[in-house]
C-alpha cells in the first residue's frame, strides 16, 4: 500500500474488466474518497466490480456525453483501461475497435485537458504495438523501439493511436499522461465469454491463458498453433496492478513503461505447464499458424520500469498459473454461464 490515494477521487475507465476490477480491489484498500468506475460492459461483467461504499459505477462508454458530464472536475488520478478486446475481434470489426479503442482515448483526454487537480492519467497500451515481427531469436523490446507503420491488427493500431493522443495532450495541454505497455496479462477475474457477442468465437476464446486453463480443466485438447513455437511475456495481474500504481505515483508525465517480466515463454511451454497443474491427460491439438499474426516471438525489456518506477514482477508463471487455475475452478459456474450465453451464435465444431 502506498497511502498516496487516501481521500483522493479516482477514475477507472474499464473498471469492470479483467485488469480494471483487480485495480479497483487494490485501490479500495487505500481508503480513497471515491472510485468512479466507467464501463459499457461490452466485454466485461458488472458483477466483476468489487463492492464498496466509495465505489460509484457509471454504465456506458466514456465516449458518451452523458457519462462525461457526470465526471467530477476534481479527479486526482485516472486509469484508462478500456479497450475493444482484442486482436481477432478488431480484425472482424475494425469500426467497433476504433469506437471502443481509439475514440475512447480521444474523448477522455479532450474532456480532461482543463481539469486542474489531476496528478496522473495512466493509459494502458500494448507491447504488441512496438514488438518486432519475427519468429527468429528476438531481442527484448525496449520502450523506445521503433514503431512499424505496418501493424498486424486494428487493435494494435488503436493502442498506438492512444499513445500518440496521450503525447499530444501532454505536450499541448500538460495533461500528465503516462503510458503503460502491457505484455500478456493473465490471472483471476478474466471471465471467458464476459460481455456481449462481438461477432466471432473470440468473444469467448479470448486470451490464450484463460482459454487453455478452461479447456484443460474440461479435459479437452489445447489448440497449439504452429506447434506452439510463438513466445510471449506472461505477467500475472497482481504484478500489473502494482505496475499501474507505480506509473501513477512515480511515472514521468509523457513517459512510457513496459509492465512485463522480461521472461520469454513459448505457447507450447505454457500449454505443458497448464496441463500439468490442471492434471489434463488429453494431447494437444496442432493447428496451422494464424495468417495475420507476424509477432512470433517477443518479450519486453524491464530495465526502465525497474530503474524509474522501482517496479519488478514478483509472481512466477507457475505460481500465477496455480492461483489462476484455482480461481477458475472456484468460479466455474460463472464462466460456464457466460460461455453458454453465446452458444446460439457459435458455429458447431
Amino acid at each position: 500500500m502506498t497511502g498516496q490515494f487516501k481521500d483522493k477521487r479516482l477514475l477507472i475507465v474499464g473498471g469492470a474488466g479483467f485488469v480494471g476490477s483487480n485495480l479497483v480491489a487494490y485501490l479500495l484498500q487505500e481508503e480513497p474518497k471515491e472510485i468512479i468506475v466507467v464501463d459499457n460492459l461490452l466485454s466485461s461483467e458488472g458483477e466483476n466490480i468489487p463492492r464498496g461504499s466509495t465505489v460509484r459505477c457509471l454504465l456506458g462508454s466514456i465516449t458518451d456525453d452523458r457519462v462525461l458530464s457526470e465526471l467530477p472536475s476534481d479527479l486526482d488520478y485516472i486509469w484508462h483501461l478500456a479497450c475493444y478486446h482484442g486482436n481477432q475481434s478488431s480484425i472482424h470489426d475494425p469500426i467497433a475497435d476504433f469506437q471502443n479503442n481509439a475514440l475512447t482515448s480521444l474523448r477522455l483526454f479532450e474532456h480532461l485537458k482543463y481539469f486542474q487537480n489531476i496528478q496522473k492519467v495512466v493509459y494502458s497500451s500494448a507491447g504488441c504495438c512496438v514488438a518486432k515481427k519475427t519468429f527468429d531469436d528476438p531481442e527484448a523490446t525496449t520502450e523506445d523501439a521503433p514503431v512499424s507503420l505496418y501493424q498486424d491488427s486494428p487493435y494494435s493500431i488503436s493502442k498506438i493511436i492512444g499513445e500518440l493522443y496521450g503525447n499530444y495532450y501532454w505536450k499541448q495541454h500538460e495533461l500528465p499522461v503516462v503510458k503503460a505497455r502491457f505484455q500478456n496479462v493473465y490471472g483471476p477475474r478474466e471471465i471467458l465469454g464476459a460481455g456481449r457477442w462481438r461477432g466471432t468465437s473470440h468473444t469467448v476464446w479470448r486470451n490464450v491463458t484463460p482459454t487453455f486453463i478452461w479447456k484443460a480443466l474440461m479435459r479437452e485438447a489445447l489448440p497449439l498453433e504452429n506447434d506452439g513455437v510463438a513466445t510471449r511475456d506472461f505477467i500475472y495481474v497482481d504484478d500489473v496492478v502494482r505496475g499501474l500504481i507505480a506509473c501513477a505515483t512515480d511515472g514521468t508525465p509523457g513517459g512510457v513503461y513496459n509492465l512485463a517480466t522480461g521472461v520469454e515463454t513459448s505457447i507450447k511451454e505454457l500449454a505443458q505447464l497448464i496441463n500439468e497443474i490442471a492434471q489434463n491427460p488429453t494431447s494437444d491439438e496442432l493447428q496451422p499458424r494464424r495468417a495475420w499474426d507476424g509477432s512470433g516471438r517477443r518479450y519486453a525489456d524491464v530495465e526502465k520500469s525497474r530503474t524509474e518506477l522501482g517496479f519488478r514482477a514478483q509472481v512466477t508463471i507457475r505460481e500465477g498459473l496455480e492461483r489462476t487455475i484455482a480461481w477458475t475452478r472456484d468460479h466455474s459456474k460463472t464462466i460456464e454461464r457466460c460461455i453458454q450465453r453465446h452458444d446460439r451464435f457459435m458455429a458447431p465444431t
